[in-house]
């Protein structure tokens, strides 16, 4: 069997366009689906804007920027944002119960020997495969935000994925200018959410405890690792709504109090404040005020 071609992005939301401008900027024929046709003019927008940044930039051409919309197809009909895929990659939710609902309609309309795989950044596919009958042919892939900056995708198996699976879905990852990292031994977070797990949660507490301001924390953040953004910009950038699901999921496991989303996030998440894609998050957006050129002078 050669090396993966075709491929449908199941969810269009921050991370879908993202994967499937990835997908499609490397010559494969992307399908990109929602149910909302909302959710996909937004991603055309966001592709077509990140297309124009590069070319402005000079790191892509207009012929390269034109193959890239020429090789993506948006679908709102999900039997036709299937139909001669060889790998479909769910990009929905952040529910366990969603994304089992998702795997089994994929199950019934795929064709057999397409390979499945989930997005999730904290669940574990062994708790979605039994939804299908292909449990060889499921695996994580776990992609991180702007994946042509952060370039890396974590495969992580399911009970009964397979040794070519794995092997396949690798090489197809590779030919899209991404580095494989194979999670040994299953792993809710996987390999840098882990990290980042614990990250995330000691910096929300530290201001959910009123030790300190989001803006210091950041401050500090930036100043020691020389970042454009620290932990609650990027936070933002993933969706306070997501960060939730997220800490929930862990907090499910555990049951340790200190793992369950604080009411700092809790109370903006009810105002509406998500982050990037609301305009406010813990920063008003489009200027958040971490790229201030004194947000970090003395």
């Amino acid at each position: 069997m050669g090396i993966l071609e075709r491929v449908c992005v199941f969810g269009a939301g921050t991370l879908g366009w993202q994967i499937a401008l990835q997908c499609a900027s490397h010559g494969r024929p992307t399908n990109l689906y929602d149910i909302s046709t909302e959710a996909l003019e937004n991603a055309s927008s966001n592709i077509s804007r990140k297309l124009d940044s590069w070319v402005e930039a000079g790191e892509a051409s207009i012929v390269e920027k034109e193959s890239a919309i020429k090789h993506i197809n948006v679908e709102t009909d999900p039997a036709k944002a299937i139909e001669g895929v060889e790998l479909v990659i769910e990009a929905v939710p952040e529910r366990l119960d969603l994304k089992r609902k998702v795997f089994a309609d994929l199950d019934t309309l795929c064709d057999p020997g397409t390979i499945l795989t989930t997005n999730s950044s904290s669940i574990r596919v062994s708790l979605i495969e039994d939804a299908t009958k292909r449990p060889d042919l499921v695996l994580n892939t776990h992609f991180y935000s702007f994946p042509w900056r952060s370039r890396v995708v974590e495969l992580m198996r399911g009970t009964r994925t397979s040794e070519a699976t794995l092997t396949r879905v690798s090489d197809f990852m590779r030919s899209i200018g991404m580095v494989p990292l194979v999670v040994r031994k299953e792993s809710t977070g996987f390999i840098f959410n882990r990290v980042w797990r614990a990250v995330k949660r000691e910096c929300l507490h530290l201001v959910d405890d009123g030790v300190a301001s989001f803006e210091d924390v950041d401050r500090a953040w930036m100043c020691f690792y020389g970042t454009e953004v620290g932990p609650f910009g990027l936070m933002d950038r993933v969706g306070l709504d997501v960060v939730r699901d997220i800490e929930n999921v862990y907090y499910g496991e555990s049951r340790d109090v200190r793992d369950a989303p604080p009411r700092l996030l809790l109370e903006r998440i009810e105002r509406g404040d998500l982050g990037v894609k609301s305009g406010r998050g813990f920063y008003s957006y489009p200027e958040p005020r971490y790229l201030d050129k004194d947000f970090l002078e003395p």
